[in-house]
């Protein structure tokens, strides 16, 4: 058993649930596995082969299906590349080299190149957001177009309200629905699928809970590349409108929109994203 699981039992569980998902992608997809310093990394690869190609990063907790909703309208206009995150539940290696330091953006820079992506769009929600910043800061010249959803690392982290979600984590089923709903900000009915895909997730999986590091104003201000950031304004995990001035004041040329009723788990976005990506 490797330690992002909490039993050998529970990661094969959700090992057999995300192989089933792919299984009932709803769109045509390859599957590749890329060579990297940290472990082999999976990309589940749909779209036309001629059109540009983008890259997407999920976020904590979750693996490529977390695309799902959103994959048929970003596959119809780009060559898509969703990316399994090292040290998450998905196919990926179980790596979690430190935040800080640029490993993340070696291991991406590495993966890219096993792609043969000279320069991508890239997208990334919450900690994949963090990624995507992470890489565009370190080599903005392998990024054409960046796409955040709830990104961390602009605005302030909310690690008092993610302790106290995680810890009823351990009142069973109904604690897990709580933390869960809590962290996501879902609870409509047509958000109940992905909810019960992050219960079963993290009743068996251990997510990292250290802050994310925070981007200065000068590597933001460098950023020269198309952004756009679409950010839900009753966050409980990081503070939206901390991230939307942010990056107004060090971004101007960056789209940035704030939907006021949304939490941290953005579903939906796929169509503005394409818009967005065939600017």
């Amino acid at each position: 058993m490797n330690t992002i699981y909490s039993s050998p039992t529970g990661e094969r569980l959700l090992r057999e649930h995300y192989l089933d998902q792919l299984r009932r992608w709803p769109v045509s997809a390859e599957h590749l596995r890329v060579a990297t310093d940290q472990g082999e990394t999976f990309v589940l690869v749909c779209g036309p082969s001629d059109a540009p190609p983008v890259v997407l990063l999920h976020g904590s907790g979750a693996n490529a299906g977390a695309w799902s909703g959103d994959i048929a309208a970003l596959a119809r206009t780009s060559r898509v590349y969703a990316v399994d995150l090292i040290g998450e539940p998905g196919l990926s290696a179980p790596s979690r080299p430190p935040l800080e330091g640029g490993a993340h953006a070696q291991w991406l820079v590495q993966v890219l190149d096993g792609l043969g992506l000279t320069e991508p769009a890239v997208v990334g929600m919450s900690l994949g957001g963090w990624m995507a910043l992470d890489l565009a800061t370190r080599r903005p010249d392998r990024v054409r177009r960046l796409g955040l959803l709830c990104p961390g690392g602009l605005g302030r982290q909310t690690m008092g309200k993610i302790v106290a979600a995680l810890a009823l984590r351990a009142l069973g089923p109904w604690g897990r629905r709580r933390s869960v709903r809590a962290m996501t900000g879902l609870s409509a009915a047509e958000a109940v699928p992905m909810l019960e895909v992050l219960e079963r997730t993290f009743a068996h999986f251990r997510p990292r809970t250290e802050r994310l590091p925070a981007f200065s104003d000068q590597a933001l201000g460098e950023l020269t590349m198309p952004v756009l950031a679409v950010v839900g304004g009753r966050d409980a995990m990081f503070d939206s409108a901390g991230t939307a001035a942010r990056l107004r004041a060090w971004v101007p040329h960056a789209q940035v929109r704030v939907l006021p009723e949304a939490g941290h788990a953005l579903l939906g976005q796929g169509e503005e994203l394409a818009r967005f990506l065939a600017e």
